[in-house]
């Protein structure tokens, strides 16, 4: 029966594992970004290490996927399950972080594949540790798929092919896309709020100075009719966030005018989307101004989409003989609409038809 038990828990925390790092293996640059944010100063304060956020994303992608992969092919039990500890006591401690404190909404652990707040988050780690710690103690009952040496072989082949996996979508894009801003994806409909859905509720509390002392009321106790009472100061939290729709931060500004719906409505645009300038690939950039004039003739509105200044894209306009004009959008936006630096994106009436890296340029046939 104890045997049994731990064949079960071994295939839920393997098959987890896999998955978690699988979904994260094919947008590497997704789980970087996340990074950032808990090396963040509002989060855990350690800016220092947001340069490594990328190479930390790739090791843990890689040490979480090869321990589900182990584990399931029983290739170095002890190792594998001490390990699995390790990182599931790391991610509990984080989760647990994220929640308690609100610091971060998402904690991306299953990529943009499942959204779960940080209290689910949290729950769901408090399970996997459980069962991890099962199975430390009946590691004796965890033997490898038929022998030792196809354990081994099958995980160094597993390695190979992650490894490989990660080193073409960083040099490209993703080879799934999860997100919002999918080819195929509508834009407007994304943004769109369905009738009937649930609404945001917020909480006001007042404070009044009373008698020389600042007090704090609610709203259901007017303290506005309070004799003598002098405002203060008034805070507003949210109760319940309502419903949010999948793309809820775009827009496309052009000296301060939202230009959104009109864009929308082009049958041919092209976005060139460099979240930031300053980290863009010159490589990249010298391939632009070729693209957007075969763009152009085929009809095309062209847009340098991005996160810099109007200041900065001057400079680069002069530099690159651009002759197009740049829309404004927020930074972690642009980095979720396509995961390249710079990258191109077309859309028809507000669906997106293409995304490519700057790296296939010359092989884009536009219609």
């Amino acid at each position: 029966m104890m045997n049994l038990l731990t064949q079960i828990a071994r295939l839920l925390v393997s098959v987890t594992f896999i998955f978690s790092g699988f979904v994260k293996l094919v947008d590497p640059l997704g789980s970087a970004y996340k990074f950032e944010e808990y090396f963040g100063a509002d989060v855990l304060n350690l800016e220092f290490l947001s340069p490594y956020a990328l190479q930390f994303s790739v090791l843990l992608i890689l040490a979480e996927i090869m321990l589900g992969v182990m584990l399931l092919v029983g290739y170095l039990p002890k190792l594998t399950v001490w390990s699995l500890f390790a990182i599931s006591l790391l991610f509990l401690f984080l989760t647990w972080y994220s929640a308690y404190y609100n610091k971060v909404t998402d904690c991306g652990c299953f990529g943009d594949a499942i959204t779960l707040t940080p209290w689910e988050t949290f729950y769901k780690n408090v399970i996997l540790i459980v069962l991890v710690v099962f199975l430390v103690v009946r590691v004796h009952d965890i033997q490898p798929l038929r022998s030792e040496v196809l354990a081994q072989r099958i995980s160094l082949l597993s390695l190979l092919v992650f490894v490989g996996i990660i080193m073409y979508v960083l040099r490209y894009l993703p080879i799934i896309d999860f997100r919002a801003y999918a080819i195929g994806k509508n834009i407007p409909k994304g943004m769109a709020i369905p009738d009937g859905a649930e609404k945001p509720v917020y909480e006001d509390t007042w404070i009044y100075n009373v008698d020389g002392e600042d007090r704090v009321y609610s709203t259901e106790e007017k303290p506005w009719n309070i004799e003598g009472a002098t405002f203060v100061d008034r805070e507003t939290r949210t109760i319940t966030e309502g419903y949010v729709p999948p793309i809820h931060d775009f827009t496309m500004e052009r000296d301060g005018e939202d230009l959104t719906e009109m864009l929308m409505e082009e049958d041919r645009l092209l976005l060139v989307v460099a979240y930031n300038l300053s980290l863009a690939s010159e490589s990249g950039l010298l391939k632009i101004k070729a693209l957007s004039e075969r763009a152009q003739e085929k009809g095309y509105r062209v847009y340098f989409f991005s996160a810099s200044t109007q200041e900065d894209f001057d400079k680069v306009k002069a530099e690159y003989g651009f002759d197009f004009e740049l829309l404004f959008c927020d930074e972690t936006t642009l980095k979720t609409i396509v995961r390249s630096n710079p990258g191109i994106v077309t859309l028809d009436r507000g669906t997106i038809t293409g995304k490519w890296s700057w790296r296939e340029i010359e092989s884009i046939e536009l219609n």
